[in-house]
C-alpha cells in the first residue's frame, strides 16, 4: 500500500505548482540544507491534508460552498503577496520582506515560509478527499490501507522536492548572480499567476 500511495503521489508531484517553483528558487538562493526543512514543512502539511481527508473532513469542505470560496480567496491572496515580494525586491523595495528568501538565515524560517506557502492551496483536501473515497469504493480499502496510502503520497513529496532542491543547489554553484535575480523574477510572475488562478479557478486545485 505505501509503494501504491508512492506511484500515485509521485504522479501528482509531476504537475508543477507553486511549492515546487519555491522550493526550486530556495535552494539556488539559500542552499540545499536550509531548503530541506522547507521541504518537510511542505510534506507536513500535506500529511496534515491527507489526514484530514481520511477522517472526512475534505468532504465537509466539498459540501460547503462558503467555506471553499474562503480558502480560495486566502491561498490566492498568499500567492500573491509572496509574488510581489519577489518582483518588488528585485527593484530594491522591501515589500513585506519577512516573506523574501534573503531574510531566511536558519532552517526555521525556511520550514514557516514553505508551509505557508503549501497552506495557500488549502482545497488540496478537497482533491485528496476525492481520490480517497474514489480508492474506498473502487478497491475497497480499509481506513488502515488509507493511512498507509497516504503515508506512501507523503514519500512522494519528500523524494520529489528534495530531487527540486538539490537541483537548484546546484544551479547557486554554476550559474552568476545576475541569472539567479532573474530566476527570483520570474518565480515571482509565477506566483501571481498561480494566485490569480487559484482565485478564478472553479476546480479543487
Amino acid at each position: 500500500m505505501i509503494f501504491k500511495g508512492f506511484q500515485f503521489g509521485m504522479l501528482l508531484q509531476f504537475a508543477i505548482g507553486p511549492v515546487c517553483i519555491f522550493i526550486f528558487q530556495a535552494a539556488s538562493s539559500r542552499g540545499f540544507l536550509i531548503t530541506e526543512s522547507g521541504v518537510f514543512g511542505v510534506a507536513l502539511i500535506d500529511a496534515l491534508y491527507i489526514l484530514a481527508s481520511i477522517i472526512g473532513i475534505g468532504g465537509l469542505i466539498e459540501k460547503n460552498d462558503t467555506v471553499k470560496i474562503g480558502l480560495k480567496v486566502f491561498g490566492a491572496f498568499v500567492l500573491i503577496l509572496f509574488g510581489l515580494s519577489n518582483i518588488l525586491n528585485i527593484i530594491g523595495i522591501n515589500f513585506l520582506p519577512s516573506l523574501h528568501l534573503q531574510s531566511v538565515h536558519n532552517t526555521t524560517g525556511m520550514f514557516s515560509r514553505a508551509a505557508l506557502l503549501t497552506l495557500s492551496n488549502p482545497l488540496t483536501i478537497v482533491f485528496w478527499a476525492g481520490a480517497f473515497s474514489s480508492k474506498i469504493a473502487q478497491e475497497s480499502y480499509r481506513q488502515k490501507d488509507l493511512f498507509l496510502f497516504g503515508f506512501g503520497a507523503v514519500m512522494a513529496t519528500l523524494f520529489f522536492l528534495s530531487l527540486v532542491s538539490f537541483a537548484g543547489s546546484i544551479t547557486k554553484i554554476f550559474l552568476p548572480l545576475q541569472f539567479i535575480e532573474f530566476l527570483n523574477g520570474v518565480v515571482g510572475i509565477a506566483l501571481i499567476y498561480f494566485g490569480i488562478r487559484t482565485a478564478t479557478k472553479k476546480g479543487v486545485s
